[in-house]
């Protein structure tokens, strides 16, 4: 070895060459080349189902998770645009990137999920990529490029053939591997007024219920006790076969619930207007299956429900609810008998006028739903809603918000009485500032102290 200003003619005693130091050096050296992302989810249980399918492919092409945003050299967004406030987040965030790109000038920034074409001109200014989460198996080669942007018409026939439902292919890197996430359809055609999932996630497409069972089948033998089959409308699931008869909904959760092993079922989220005699028998009688439903009612009156394009009306809501109800009383036993439903609200839709709002009022205190999803109407780019005059102002969407929030509080603590006492099996998802936190079947909280002192009795919820 030469060593630094002496010629190799003078250099008498060569240096000895120390393997180990080498293998140190090489494996610093890699080390210091490894890509790391981070990823930031908005939205729903199918968005975070995706960040985990990104994520499967981002550690496949070489990169590893950072576990802050200012490690990264890759930060991504799966962004929600169902609310203008999901957006207004996203909005915030482009802001604290451009500030961290200061530091790290190799720093690359990447948006997807359900972005609207509003939104995809103006967050074009604000990060280097903007691709679509269909395109998944295509990312490694977009990366390749300083900057892209990839944003197809979901509902695009060439689109569709080409992409479709491929990505759901892509293998997932879980978080939480007791928990699953197993989307079993994308997309939706129901085209709800105040909606906009029909234009980011284009045309409903059912994944083979083969693939289904198999993934479910690898998340139950890596130690799944919850699985949550997922779709934008999942009582529309329909795939058919050539030689045999279709798969329903209800025949896949029949498939899922023979699946070997001790795990519960749970799906969200379905549609009231396609729900079925056979879907409810189904979920009431296998037992693998939770006595838990979220329904989204989104209004509790009539005319409001016709300007949304639900396509039922109050009495079929409630006479659904009913026939669920009473199939659930007829083959559980014990707590399963009576099944916890939520819903979502919209209050302040555009006409909404007191008469409407109190109709929802009505609705709820009738019902005793478990849980609701309130939320404050905003109007989303390209929807029926938006021709719609947003006449219901701010400040009284906040009051109407505030009063179904009282109501839920009030049946909430009534209904979550009846399980003091009670010994029920809960799935334990974090331990935080002493306790444990988890759901029952139910998919009631619960919260758990650790190490309780003597004098201080460990809590029960």
């Amino acid at each position: 070895m030469v060593k630094k200003g002496i010629p190799a003619s003078q250099n008498s005693k060569p240096e000895k060459f120390d393997s180990r130091a080498a293998l140190k050096k090489a494996a610093f050296c890699f080390i210091i080349k490894v890509m790391k992302y981070f990823i930031q989810t908005f939205g729903c249980q199918m968005n975070k189902s995706d960040s985990e399918r990104i994520a499967g492919v981002l550690e496949k092409i070489g990169y590893k998770r950072a576990s802050k945003e200012n490690e990264a050299d890759l930060i991504l967004i799966n962004m929600c645009s169902v609310r203008q406030s999901a957006v207004d987040r996203v909005y915030g965030m482009a802001k604290k990137f451009a500030k961290l790109k200061i530091q790290n000038l190799k720093l690359k920034t990447l948006l997807t999920g359900c972005v609207s074409k509003k939104d995809f001109e103006k967050f074009k200014n604000s990060f280097d990529y903007i691709l679509s989460i269909k395109a998944l198996s295509k990312w490694p080669e977009f990366l390749k490029k300083e900057k892209f942007y990839f944003y197809p018409n979901p509902r695009d026939e060439k689109f569709i053939k080409e992409c479709g439902a491929e990505y759901l292919k892509e293998k997932s890197k879980r978080e939480k591997n007791f928990s699953v996430f197993i989307p079993i359809s994308t997309g939706c055609d129901n085209f709800c007024s105040f909606c906009i999932v029909p234009y980011v996630r284009g045309p409903l497409i059912c994944r083979s219920h083969e693939e289904i069972l198999e993934e479910a089948k690898e998340a139950i033998k890596n130690g799944a006790r919850e699985i949550w089959l997922l779709g934008q409308i999942v009582n529309n699931y329909f795939y058919p076969q050539t030689d045999k008869k279709a798969v329903s909904f209800a025949d896949l959760l029949r498939m899922v619930n023979e699946i070997e092993g001790d795990f519960w079922i749970r799906f969200t989220s379905p549609h009231p207007k396609n729900f079925s005699d056979e879907l409810i028998e189904t979920m009431a009688k296998y037992q693998k299956v939770t006595p838990y439903l979220n329904l989204p009612v989104q209004s509790g009156d009539d005319e409001i429900l016709k300007k949304m394009n639900r396509g039922y009306t109050i009495k079929e809501y409630k006479n659904l609810v009913k026939k669920i109800k009473r199939a659930f009383k007829k083959y559980r036993k014990g707590l399963e008998k009576e099944i916890a439903i939520s819903t979502d609200i919209i209050v302040g839709f555009p006409g909404e006028t007191e008469k409407n709002f109190q109709n929802t009022v009505k609705l709820f205190k009738e019902m005793k739903f478990d849980m609701a999803y309130i939320a404050q109407y905003s109007p989303r780019p390209g929807t029926a809603a938006e021709k719609m005059k947003d006449d219901v102002k701010k400040e009284e969407k906040e009051r109407r918000w505030k009063i179904l929030t009282e109501i839920l509080k009030k049946i909430a603590l009534e209904k979550n009485k009846k399980f003091i006492g009670k010994e029920i099996a809960v799935l334990i998802d974090e331990e935080k500032n002493g306790f444990l936190f988890g759901k029952t079947r139910h998919y009631k909280t619960v919260k758990i102290q650790l190490d309780p002192q003597p004098w201080l009795p460990a809590e029960r919820v």
